[in-house]
């Protein structure tokens, strides 16, 4: 196949370019690199299956020559991100994804959206199954991403009611490992960098509030099997094993033998309290479940976290 990938440079964009290319498919990545780095691909251009295209995708996207799937992953994706780029996510998830559709319409391509856990908010239940409509403060300041998300999911289905086109949703939680950035401002990238350098590490609030930790590689192998189903509502991946940041920021410290001291902040306005997905859609549909376990993941991603500190 020849896939497109917008946000192709970014840590998840790239991982599955480098996936699907190992598949034998041909990649097309489109980047405006606001928060996406060549160095993610740059080991890509020598395959022979990827270009590269600077772009911004909320403008009218094309791209010569068949496409046969259209992944639209471009958006700032973490907290730190989305805060000081409040307009162009929104821009991203409402004109980028109204583009992206367009495109793949018009190139008769099967369309998938990387969407979020963010779509839940701050939850009610848990753990978040797909049917759960979510508990959003649209006008908070993380509004911008949980609110562009949702609007992209909305226009999404339109697309695939009143057009009849094939489309995937993926609900994306929590996902970490190689090529995500030191200064990204999630928890996994501030821990290590601040355990491999013996910086205090951060935790905010009490540190009782849970994520579920993916390693990138079971993700992206769940996003290909979902892209290749015929499942066009939106599908949670993610790690159903549910850790307190303040456990996630021992664990680390003991993994990089820090002499780093674990200090509290204030919690930031609407932070989830906790995050957990409901994969029986997932282990059902398309027979997936993560296999990785935290501590192997997090020692890969510390030995890249050590090469890109230069340690």
């Amino acid at each position: 196949m020849r896939i497109v990938i917008t946000g192709g440079c970014g840590f998840l964009g790239s991982h599955i370019a480098r996936y699907l290319i190992n598949k034998g498919h041909y990649v097309v990545a489109i980047d405006n690199l606001i928060t996406g780095r060549m160095e993610n691909v740059d080991d890509l251009f020598h395959t022979g299956k990827f270009e590269f295209i600077k772009y911004d995708v909320t403008n009218y996207i094309h791209v010569s020559g068949k496409v046969d799937a259209v992944l639209h992953f471009a958006s700032p994706a973490s907290p730190a991100d989305y805060l000081k780029y409040p307009i162009p996510t929104l821009k991203v998830g409402a004109l980028g994804t109204h583009k992206a559709l367009g495109f793949a319409k018009e190139k008769k391509a099967i369309f998938m959206l990387a969407s979020t856990s963010e779509v839940y908010g701050d939850p009610l239940i848990n753990p978040q199954p797909e049917s759960y409509w979510g508990n959003v403060n649209p006008i908070g300041p993380r509004g911008v991403y949980d609110e562009a998300k949702r609007f992209a999911e909305a226009l999404t289905m339109a697309y695939h009611r009143y057009h009849n086109m094939q489309v995937r949703i993926v609900r994306i939680f929590n996902t970490y490992g190689p090529n995500m950035r030191l200064n990204d401002g999630r928890a996994i990238p501030n821990f290590i960098t601040q355990a491999l350098t013996n910086k205090p590490i951060t935790v905010y609030g009490d540190g009782s509030q849970t994520r579920s930790l993916c390693y990138v590689s079971d993700l992206v192998r769940g996003i290909y099997k979902l892209l290749l189903s015929d499942i066009n509502e939106p599908v949670n991946l993610g790690n159903p094993t549910e850790i307190t940041l303040l456990e996630l920021a021992k664990i680390i410290k003991n993994l990089t033998k820090s002499r780093s001291k674990i200090i509290f902040k204030p919690l930031p306005v609407d932070d989830p309290k906790i995050r957990r997905p409901d994969i029986t859609l997932a282990m059902k549909k398309i027979k997936w479940e993560p296999k990785v376990s935290l501590k192997e993941g997090l020692l890969k991603t510390i030995e890249y976290f050590k090469k890109e500190l230069k340690l």
